[in-house]
């Protein structure tokens, strides 16, 4: 098996890491160097470029949407790296969301998110993006089984959008769900968490409460992950079914995807 990608010190890009190494139910294990997740590539440092540059990659996933690039920018150019921008729902709602969410209103933010409404958005984006994003899952997939890896998937914080289409990538893998959201709430470890800025520009602090306000977007919770399983089972009565009539995928796609990817 090959080794997988040591972590490294990407400063200008958040959440980055290589995924090889997760188990599958059938004794096999997702390569190493295949497949990538991170935070959005706009802020990426001269180093962090040249890092990003000797992965080999083929195609760079691209999760966010015109909102998201008119806050952060487009991507960084990776030579010979094709990038594919296809757009997900985004759980913040686009620009006027993050707007409120970098102003820090506390007035506004206590009446969006308070008394449990910022994890009820995030829980219901999940199930949404599972129960109407299929075409654009499916699209990943269909290119990871051909020609398109090694790949990266991104969006804005490399937690929500890209953390449910790598989770749909490891469901069709046969990797294990809970080694799915073990894999999911790394998102979580300090150095990987997206840093929002003040409207002003600043990265000043917020008040604690403001903080708990925003906790639930910002926090990768195993129960967002659990409702895009129970809509898969829910809507489709499994996996399987999610996979052939909701991505329509033939099972000689599948096979050469497990083969692209998996050791």
């Amino acid at each position: 098996m090959t080794q997988q990608i040591q972590e490294p010190e990407l400063s200008g890009v958040r959440n980055f890491r290589d995924v090889g190494g997760l188990p599958t139910s059938d004794g096999r294990r997702v390569k190493a160097g295949r497949l990538f997740r991170s935070g959005h590539l706009a802020h990426a440092t001269e180093t962090d470029t040249e890092f990003l540059g000797s992965l080999g990659l083929h195609t760079v996933f691209d999760f966010r949407n015109n909102a998201d690039h008119a806050l952060e920018g487009p991507d960084v150019d990776l030579p010979g790296v094709r990038n594919v921008n296809i757009p997900l729902s985004d759980p913040a709602d686009g620009r006027e969301f993050w707007k409120m969410v970098r102003d820090g209103d506390l007035h506004q933010l206590r009446a969006v998110l308070g008394d449990g409404q910022a994890a009820a958005r995030m829980t219901q984006s999940y199930r949404v993006m599972i129960k109407h994003r299929t075409a654009e899952h499916s699209r990943v997939l269909h290119a990871l089984a051909e020609d398109s890896g090694p790949a990266l998937m991104h969006c804005a914080a490399g937690k929500d959008r890209a953390g449910l289409s790598i989770a749909v990538t490891l469901l069709a893998l046969r990797v294990e769900r809970e080694a799915i959201v073990a894999d999911y709430l790394e998102s979580n470890a300090p150095h990987r968490r997206y840093r929002v800025r003040r409207g002003d520009g600043s990265a000043g602090s917020r008040s604690p409460e403001v903080m708990e306000l925003l906790a639930p977007l910002f926090d990768a919770r195993a129960e967002y992950l659990l409702a895009a399983f129970e809509t898969i089972d829910e809507a489709w009565g499994g996996v399987d079914r999610y996979l052939s009539q909701g991505l329509g995928l033939t099972p000689e796609t599948l096979d050469r995807l497990r083969e692209q990817l998996l050791d």
